[in-house]
């Protein structure tokens, strides 16, 4: 199953953090995600039958709602620049 790199992980920190030193923000909660989501999706293609990994990217998916959720309800400049930017819910 793939991993994400330190250093992709570490550049998407950087593209994302509000503020010098911010990991854990929404926005870079999201993004990291996207970037999992990505990789189990094309684990999936070419691993058709991996069920565990399937009921993990399930869960990513659920997760990364929740987020885009709570960023809708409270700030919607944040969420909108989010969305735009990985370019999700078209």
């Amino acid at each position: 199953m793939p991993a994400l790199e330190t250093v992709a992980k570490q550049k998407i920190i950087g593209d994302f953090q509000r503020q010098p030193g911010d990991t854990g923000s929404a926005e870079v909660q999201v993004a990291i995600i996207t970037e999992r989501i990505k990789l189990l999706t094309e684990h999936l293609r070419t691993h058709k039958n991996d069920k565990h990994s399937r009921r993990g990217l399930m869960n990513l998916v659920n997760q990364r709602r929740k987020l885009l959720n709570y960023l809708k309800r409270t700030e919607r400049p944040r969420y909108d620049t989010v969305i735009k930017r990985l370019g999700i819910r078209h």
